[in-house]
Parts: C-alpha cells; sequence; structure tokens
C-alpha cells in the first residue's frame, strides 16, 4: 500500500521539475530545483533499507552544495552585468554549469552519484536515473555552454564510467555509472541538435525505467544473482538481456537510434574525432552489459532460489515490445525525423 504523503512528494517532486524548465529567471529556475531536492528526499526513506538513511543524507549534502554555488554564481553574475565588463561572465558561467552538472551527476563532479544509488531500492533508483536528469540538462541547455568545457566533460565522464565498471558487482552501481556514460552522449547531443537531445533523453528514460522494473519485481541486486534468478523465468531473461543491449546501443534494437542521430549531427558539426571516441567508449560499456548477461545466458543452475515474483505480464510486454523493436523500426522512425 502507497502511503498518503509519498504521493503528495511525488507529485510536488513533478511539479519542482516542470517550474525549473518552464521559468524564465535563474530564481524561479532555482526554487524549481530546490522544491524538487526537499521532495525527493522523503521518497527515498524506507524502512525496509537501512541505507536508505545515509543515501537520502549524502544526496541532500551534495544537492545542496550545488545549489549555494548555483545561487551564488547566478548572484556573481547579476553584479558583473551591471558594472563589471561582460569578460568576466567565462569563469561565473564555468561555475554555474559545474553547479548544474553536479546536480546531474556528471563526471568529475560525480562522486556522490555510485554512492546514493547503492543505498536505494530500485524504484528510487529509477527516478534519480531518469526523472531527476531532466531540469538540470534542461538549464543546460538554456546556459552557454564552451566548447572546451564541454568537451572536458564529455571525455571525463567516458573515461570515468568505463573504467569505473569494470571492477563492479552492484548492479546498482553498474547503472550508476551507465548513466554517466549516457549523459556523456546527452550533452553531445545538447551542443548538436535539441531534438536529437530530446529523442535521446526520452528513449534513455523508457529503456532505464524497463530495466530497473525488471530489477525490482526479480529482486536482483548482484551479477552473481541473475543466473539463479532468471533460469526459471525464461521470458523475463530474454526480456532483460534485449534491454542491456539496447542500454548498450547495439544495432538490432531500439537504443542505437539516439546513439546513431547523435554521430550523424556531430559528423556534420565537425565533431568527428569526439564522435569517434565515443564509439569506442561505447563498445566498452557494451562488453560490461555483455559480461552481465553472459552469466545468465551460458551458466545453468539447478538450485533456483523461489523468489515472490508478481509482475504484470501484459505490462512487461508492452514495456519491452518498443525496447526490442528490430531496426526496420529504427529506419522508420529515422526516416520520419
Amino acid at each position: 500500500m502507497v502511503k498518503l504523503y509519498k504521493i503528495l512528494f511525488f507529485n510536488s517532486m513533478i511539479l519542482g521539475t516542470l517550474i525549473a524548465i518552464s521559468s524564465f529567471s535563474w530564481l524561479g529556475m532555482w526554487i524549481g530545483l530546490e522544491i524538487n531536492l526537499l521532495s525527493i528526499i522523503p521518497l527515498m526513506n524506507s524502512s525496509k533499507n537501512m541505507l536508505s538513511s545515509e543515501a537520502s543524507l549524502k544526496y541532500f549534502i551534495t544537492q545542496t552544495l550545488a545549489s549555494l554555488v548555483l545561487m551564488l554564481s547566478i548572484t556573481l553574475m547579476m553584479i558583473v552585468n551591471e558594472f563589471i565588463t561582460p569578460m568576466m561572465n567565462v569563469p561565473l558561467s564555468t561555475l554555474l554549469n559545474s553547479a548544474l552538472l553536479t546536480k546531474l551527476g556528471a563526471a568529475p563532479f560525480h562522486f556522490w552519484f555510485p554512492e546514493v544509488m547503492e543505498g536505494l531500492n530500485w524504484f528510487n533508483c529509477s527516478i534519480l536515473l531518469t526523472w531527476q536528469k531532466i531540469a538540470p540538462m534542461a538549464l543546460l541547455m538554456n546556459n552557454h555552454l564552451m566548447a572546451n568545457f564541454v568537451i572536458i566533460i564529455i571525455l571525463t565522464s567516458l573515461m570515468v564510467s568505463t573504467f569505473m565498471s569494470l571492477n563492479q558487482i552492484s548492479l546498482r552501481k553498474i547503472m550508476a555509472f551507465s548513466s554517466i556514460n549516457h549523459i556523456a552522449w546527452m550533452i553531445a547531443a545538447m551542443i548538436s541538435s535539441f531534438s536529437v537531445w530530446l529523442i535521446y533523453l526520452m528513449i534513455y528514460i523508457f529503456i532505464t525505467l524497463n530495466v530497473t522494473y525488471a530489477l525490482n519485481y526479480s529482486k536482483i541486486n548482484l551479477i552473481s544473482q541473475i543466473p539463479g534468478m532468471l533460469n526459471s523465468h525464461k521470458m523475463l531473461k530474454f526480456s532483460m538481456m534485449a534491454n542491456f543491449m539496447s542500454l548498450g546501443g547495439l544495432p538490432p534494437f531500439l537504443g542505437f537510434l539516439p546513439k546513431w542521430l547523435t554521430i550523424n549531427w556531430m559528423i556534420i558539426h565537425n565533431f568527428t574525432l569526439l564522435a569517434l571516441i565515443l564509439i569506442i567508449a561505447t563498445l566498452i560499456m557494451l562488453f560490461i552489459y555483455i559480461r552481465i548477461m553472459t552469466s545468465a545466458l551460458l551458466i545453468s543452475h539447478n538450485e533456483t532460489k523461489k523468489i515472490n515474483f508478481k509482475m504484470n505480464k501484459f505490462l512487461g510486454f508492452s514495456l519491452n515490445l518498443l525496447a526490442i523493436a528490430s531496426l526496420a523500426s529504427c529506419t522508420l522512425i529515422f526516416s520520419l525525423l
């Protein structure tokens, strides 16, 4: 049974994001971010998970520091525009972007992100991976982004996400570093085209919700739990494998479409070398996803742990139908754009 206060705070969290992305002033955007922050903290607390209080405290401290830096940079920019030369706006704009990237969880401002993810349940992880990305990215879109700064953020996010994922056994941390990798792609799409960024964000949210939905109902937290949990649920195993491959951008699946569009627009805007680095980093992440599912595909456990599996089959099928779509549907969507 869902508690009433959680429904109220959930609606308030959505309202805060909508205020932030629809505001015409930096003050209104900051207020929206604060409403969003103060609404998600009660949602993170859970009596069934002892680590949730620590995770919510880490999230609150990090986001509050980022909000303070954001407000400081906005105030200084207003003073600078009033009294000092506009050339002073470059470091202040970098400071403002750094605060937004901290809220987003992009490298090198990512240190809080995997630790907070590790202490949350899968429902809160899905919120942190999807909805909480919308407002900071929309504000980054409204702000001036310097090319060198953006390239450093993209390269750092790629390096951190690929190398830090190699030695992880926790699926929550792997999903966190996967999110950092996709943030690099979304920032690259952001400097190329707004519509490509929006398509990438929507498809990423859709695939991530599919993955976290399956992981939540199968009660899987570690890679070592996957073979024993999924051997008695063949359809769930196929669905999870397809969604992980789609998350990695393997061509027959839907996740290839936003990467395809991003690479196309980056080449048009003469970011060919950066596009090549993005592709190489994505191949490493694809290897990590394949490593996750190889154990479930090749290893057969005689002893299968009994789980209380109540996943809605119709909902699971409808959610995965588009994600498991073939290359023909991807080309159809691409031709309609």
